[in-house]
């Protein structure tokens, strides 16, 4: 019985991750043409480094979008960062970051860990300065979204099972400490989402 318990949610929250980031996919725009817009536009841009972490580098960050259409600014510098998880114990210092310029203010910044390294984000954006990217890390600031599960009937899963992970969801550890982001430096711009 105990093993069935932990296959059940194990499965659920397996499943309920694929349609929570199915859902955001099907919602977001495309990252590139949306931000060579908002090259062209003229919007207000504050002096700092907004640093956007997101699981698809390939769609406009949730976080970004709310950023724009509450407080109606952009960062002079904005890092869309993707941390990646490889299948190895140590990925090297001269591996770790890989760093493309987008178009002017934007790039994707993408971090390679091994499965035995320690997340550290703020170090690893040090290691940019050796790719052309410069950053003050006391005036960065880190945006992540956080997304409200709602279940709802219908296609996906069971609403029991959705309902749970639902519950597990809401209580998922943070990327904050996992990542060793600086407390006072975090902004979450919460989304609700319908699985």
């Amino acid at each position: 019985m105990l093993g069935v318990a932990l296959f059940i949610l194990m499965a659920t929250w397996k499943r309920g991750r694929e349609l929570l980031i199915e859902s955001i996919r099907n919602d977001d725009p495309e990252l590139l043409p949306f931000i060579t817009g908002l090259a062209n536009d003229n919007l207000h841009r504050t002096s700092r480094t907004a640093v956007y972490a997101v699981a698809n580098p390939d769609t406009v960050p949730q976080a970004l979008l709310h950023n724009l259409k509450h407080n109606q600014v952009i960062h002079e510098r904005n890092l869309i960062l993707t941390v990646v998880f490889h299948e190895v114990p140590w990925i090297p210092f001269e591996e770790r970051v890989q760093v493309t310029p987008l178009v002017p203010g934007f790039w994707k910044v993408q971090v390679n860990y091994g499965f035995k390294n320690t997340p550290d984000i703020p170090q690893a954006l040090e290691l940019c300065r050796d790719q052309g990217l410069a950053l003050n890390l006391f005036e960065t600031s880190y945006f992540l979204s956080r997304e409200t599960v709602v279940p709802t009937k219908g296609a996906g899963m069971a609403h029991w099972r959705e309902a749970l992970f639902a519950a597990m969801s809401r209580n998922a550890g943070s990327v904050v400490g996992f990542m060793r982001l600086p407390n006072n430096c975090v902004i979450e711009l919460g989304t609700r989402v319908q699985i």
